[in-house]
């Protein structure tokens, strides 16, 4: 047996610059940080002329006879796209569980494929390097499977911790955030997430985003402009350890982020994140794509309560979490080699 996983992110600025549509343009970039949730790979090495894949989280089974062809639509598709990359078509089990829903917006599909990534390629003694296995992710979502998506996900996922990674046509630069450890402790501890109890599929907002900067709207593009700027403005204030100024960073970029597509937000995502304002954070954003997921608050102790009690009265959840640094690793190899 091998056992993979790969941590999901918090994205605090920048998100939606790192689409192709936008960064190949204007260049993109983002600051964002890992955290410890994460999506785990079991894979496991049979005699049968098949590969079965079960999914703990989508409640669905996949089985693939090696005498047929190896399609990826449908459930599943993206272990299948992956397996189809590397020619695999028997005598393999793979099981799939994370500790997020998913379509929460914390990069969790993209998580999912970077876990695959370094799960296989490990197991066919590869020795890709987190930019590798990266960048083979993006190609697998972007390109093999036409998701509407950008790159920061999976380089997150890949490399983990606190990163500002830019975007352009020349590739990806992840260049870690330095912060002094009573920095990044506060930050932690003043960093909340409240899941909103709806996932949501962001491939309809991801492809009006899309759809918006290959048009050029000028609403957009400014939108845009605005969050990619904010993102040197939070390395900055991390940097610093100005972490009031980022943390009222977090509602502008909120509010440019809202101007991306319709579906970001929603009443009750309005409501919600007006209440906690009101009763002493000082910003946030809804993660991923929006329209549902986690709403992320920057909120210092003394009003955290308050803002717990307020959200949880309409139907939220608090989740506990803490930075992680490690980003995609093997927990467990037992000898397991796939030729």
């Amino acid at each position: 047996m091998l056992i993979a996983r790969a941590p999901v992110r918090i994205s605090f600025a920048g998100g939606g610059t790192d689409l192709p549509a936008y960064y190949t343009r204007y260049g993109g970039a983002v600051v964002s940080t890992t955290i410890d949730k994460y999506f785990y790979v079991f894979l496991n090495v049979t005699a049968d002329e098949t590969i079965q894949i079960t999914s703990s989280d989508y409640r669905t089974f996949y089985r693939h006879d090696a005498d047929t062809p190896m399609l990826f639509d449908g459930d599943l598709s993206l272990p299948r796209a992956i397996f189809h990359h590397f020619g695999l078509t028997r005598g393999l089990s793979m099981f799939l569980a994370s500790e997020i829903p998913p379509g929460t917006g914390l990069g969790s599909s993209s998580t999912v494929a970077v876990a695959i990534i370094k799960a296989v390629t490990t197991a066919r003694g590869l020795m890709l390097s987190k930019q590798q296995i990266a960048e083979l992710a993006c190609h697998i979502e972007i390109e093999k499977l036409g998701e509407p998506i950008g790159k920061q996900d999976q380089y997150a996922a890949a490399f983990g911790g606190l990163n500002l990674i830019q975007f352009s046509r020349d590739g990806v630069t992840v260049e870690p955030i330095r912060i002094a450890p009573e920095t990044r402790r506060e930050l932690e501890r003043n960093i909340l997430l409240f899941f909103t109890g709806a996932t949501r599929e962001a491939s309809s907002i991801l492809r009006a985003q899309k759809q918006a900067s290959e048009q050029n709207d000028a609403c957009v593009i400014e939108a845009l402009h605005a969050v990619k700027e904010m993102a040197f403005e939070a390395k900055t204030y991390l940097e610093r350890g100005d972490l009031a100024q980022f943390g009222t960073m977090l509602d502008r970029a909120w509010q440019n982020k809202k101007k991306f597509a319709r579906g970001v937000s929603n009443a009750l995502i309005d409501e919600c994140y007006d209440l906690a304002l009101q009763h002493g954070a000082r910003g946030g954003k809804v993660t991923g794509a929006g329209g549902g997921g986690f709403l992320m608050l920057y909120c210092e102790p003394p009003h955290q309560a308050a803002v717990t009690r307020t959200l949880e009265s309409k139907g939220l959840r608090r989740m506990d979490f803490r930075f992680e640094s490690e980003g995609a690793r093997v927990l467990v190899n037992a000898g397991l080699r796939l030729s």
